[in-house]
């Protein structure tokens, strides 16, 4: 008889254990010849050196499953111990899993093209009305790569625009302050990265959210970059954060030109960087539409309501001279 220690440090433990820990009483009775005590990520098992050993490799293949797809389910685990491939969801288009293993993909032909985009581009502008998708495919692309180890750090940022001087009025210290501004970025996080995961690498900065006006000084390397709502960008705001780019680092630039909250008089960033970029090796561009929206589909009959107001109201203004 001999002790093996099996550590679980990849997959999420609440996923891999279950709930009341009914995985692993399922693995248990899979293996009624060894001795097996679970507590957080150490599993300790007793017994013949060749069932533990066929243990350990089961329970790492059980490991990179819950990682990969953040679930584990019973029939998963029944076919992986006894030596079948685990069903699998037949879909090119999946970026990653989500919790509760929901396959996140590219759904419409923009979004598939901007994870095409992303992949031949180290920069990327990703353009469109609210509810695209733009800012979730993404956050979904960084996660991958932090994933599969491509990069190091995703970092994701927004202009707190919105903000202006009213920031300091806002209760509690500067991250309280900024962080209702860099919610839609939190949400998304949430929808893929099991809670104690991404806890975990916002404590360690492995995931960075910061407002704009923290990045000028840095490089920002080994990295998945993304900036948010970069239409509400000043022209020097947005050429400071483009030259953050460092070695083996991607950026996104999220935007919808028609939703510039910016003051009359300050010109819109993203404009003129797309216009003074154009053409430029090693940047890509999408641009997404209404048939992209993939919200409730009362929302795109509310762009098409705005877009028909503002061309009437475009129509009524007399022609300057």
């Amino acid at each position: 008889m001999i002790e093996r220690i099996v550590l679980i440090d990849n997959a999420d433990p609440l996923n891999f254990y279950g709930v009341n820990n009914c995985n692993m009483l399922l693995i248990r009775s899979l293996f009624p010849k060894l001795r097996i005590a679970a507590r957080g990520s150490v599993i300790k098992v007793i017994g013949e050196e060749s069932e533990t050993a066929a243990f350990e490799a089961k329970i790492k293949e059980l490991e990179d499953y819950a990682a990969t797809h953040n679930t584990l389910t019973e029939d998963v685990i029944l076919d992986i111990v006894k030596g079948d491939a685990p069903r699998e969801i037949k879909k090119d288009s999946v970026i990653i899993y989500g919790i509760n293993g929901k396959p996140i993909q590219g759904r419409t032909p923009n979004q598939q093209l901007l994870v095409e985009c992303f992949s031949n581009n180290d920069l990327t502008f990703a353009l469109g009305p609210a509810g695209t998708g733009k800012t979730y495919i993404a956050i979904a692309l960084a996660v991958r790569a932090l994933k599969n180890k491509e990069v190091r750090k995703i970092i994701l940022s927004r202009p707190a625009v919105e903000a202006g001087e009213k920031l300091g009025f806002l209760p509690g210290d500067m991250k309280d302050k900024i962080d209702p501004y860099l919610q839609p970025l939190y949400d998304a996080l949430e929808d893929m990265i099991p809670p104690i995961k991404l806890r975990e690498y916002m404590e360690s900065k492995v995931i960075q959210i910061a407002p704009l006006a923290f990045m000028r000084g840095r490089t920002l390397s080994d990295a998945v970059v993304v900036l948010d709502e970069a239409q509400n960008t000043t022209t020097h705001q947005i050429k400071m954060f483009l030259t953050r780019l460092g070695m083996n680092a991607k950026m996104i630039i999220t935007g919808d030109v028609t939703q510039i909250d910016l003051p009359r008089s300050t010109a819109s960033g993203l404009v003129r960087a797309l216009k003074v970029l154009d053409g430029v090796p090693g940047i890509g561009r999408v641009d997404f539409g209404k048939k992209d929206i993939i919200r409730h589909a009362l929302v795109q009959r509310i762009v098409e309501a705005y877009e028909r107001a503002e061309a009437a109201e475009a129509q009524q203004q007399p022609p300057q001279e």
